[in-house]
């Protein structure tokens, strides 16, 4: 069994002398010298002017305009905190025609509770912690069902975002795992006009005895305070269009 190291030995210390007190005093005389000196000088000076700043003159006027000159207030259609504060529900993208309706969680009328969305996640506890951490604000969820297998669920997840920008490290946190062999097993392809968008078809099929095998896509974005997510399954290969398709009509209605 390996023994542990001794402990190393202290330096013991110098012993201060006379010496060394008397040193100190005076360097102490000098300073306090030096400083009174100093103040001598200035006060004899006639005052000089300070130089000017070297900060930019700010942009913002030093009176209000005039009310034919102030800039036009947004609508309620380009202003996007007004349409997110809103019913977040009615952003979510409509379910096709001949659709059936998908029940994704107990929680539904298309909410998702912290506990309801976090169970959908490998590690719930995790996710739970994760995202109240983060001050998750809520879920809007919707899904549906479309021919004999294929599964469609659509999230928008959002935070207050008082302080962090928790939406976009949300995004890019679930983005950055999607290449590793458990999931995706590629890095996704970027969508067109999101900023940060990204969507994925799985190399392969999640495979389980007596099942059949069931294909995977994603698609991943980041809107302001509103992480969007996506999800298709299906038991035959998905086409990189149909998740894309999807990703680009639900950014829009962001």
């Amino acid at each position: 069994m390996a023994q542990p190291a001794p402990p190393a030995r202290e330096r013991p210390r110098r012993r201060r002398g006379r010496t060394a007190l008397l040193l100190v005093c005076a360097a102490l005389l000098g300073a306090v010298g030096g400083l009174a000196g100093g103040y001598t000088v200035q006060a004899d000076r006639a005052p000089t002017p300070l130089p000017p700043l070297s900060q930019a003159k700010l942009s913002y006027p030093q009176k209000p305009l005039p009310e034919d000159e102030a800039p036009e207030p947004l609508t309620a259609e380009e202003d996007r905190r007004v349409r997110t504060d809103g019913d977040l529900r009615k952003l979510l993208l409509d379910k096709p025609k001949g659709a059936r309706e998908l029940e994704l969680s107990p929680d539904i009328d298309g909410w998702l509770s912290t506990s309801a969305y976090a169970r959908e996640f490998e590690n719930p506890g995790y996710m739970f912690t994760y995202l109240t951490g983060g001050d998750l604000r809520r879920v809007a969820s919707t899904g549906w069902e479309q021919g004999r297998y294929r599964t469609v669920s659509v999230s928008l997840v959002q935070f207050r975002e008082e302080k962090n920008r928790f939406a976009l490290e949300y995004a890019q946190g679930q983005q950055d795992y999607m290449s590793g062999e458990d999931h995706a097993g590629n890095d996704g392809t970027a969508l067109e006009g999101s900023g940060n968008g990204r969507y994925y078809v799985f190399d392969e099929p999640h495979r389980e005895s007596g099942y059949l095998p069931m294909y995977r896509a994603r698609a991943i974005a980041q809107r302001g305070d509103i992480m969007m997510d996506i999800w298709i399954y299906d038991t035959k290969p998905i086409a990189k269009r149909d998740i894309r398709s999807l990703a680009e009509r639900q950014l829009e209605r962001l």
